[in-house]
């Protein structure tokens, strides 16, 4: 078995890398150009920031992120979901691989946890609790 290919996960290989990085690329160029015609596709502006190849390059799960759409993330990825035959045909004229993947969009909720956490760092009883802690360390250096 090669990195990356066992059960448990564990880091993607740099095949697998350099395959989603250009699947991700021609994904984004293709929504940048507009060459899906979807209304609510048209309207908004989407981002790609990862996509993440299966071990046997067989599947792309490409994460997305909609700017500026608050509410509609999940009509948006079933958008690109209903389209993924087209960009797969797409995706197959633009990279060259002997197979060409089959496509999974999915929403990209990191922005939305890195968001969280930054709320409850700045929430009152955290900041309570670095002020007492800096207030320690400030009495244990006199």
């Amino acid at each position: 078995m090669g990195r990356g290919s066992h059960k448990g996960g564990g880091m993607p290989s740099q095949r697998q890398l350099r395959v989603g990085e250009l699947v991700r690329k021609s994904l984004s160029e293709c929504l940048t150009r507009g060459e899906i015609r979807d209304p609510l596709l048209e309207m908004h502006v989407i981002s790609i920031p990862e996509v993440r190849m299966s071990p046997d390059l067989s599947l792309a799960t490409a994460y997305v992120m909609p700017l500026g759409a608050p509410g509609q993330e999940q009509p948006i990825v079933d958008a690109l979901n209903s389209h993924k035959k087209y960009l797969r045909g797409r995706l197959g004229r633009d990279v060259a691989m002997k197979h060409t993947p089959d496509l999974r969009f999915r929403y990209d909720e990191t922005f939305d946890e890195a968001s969280r956490i930054d709320a409850l760092l700045s929430s009152p009883l955290v900041q309570q609790d670095l002020l007492k802690k800096d207030d320690v360390e400030n009495d244990d250096e006199k």
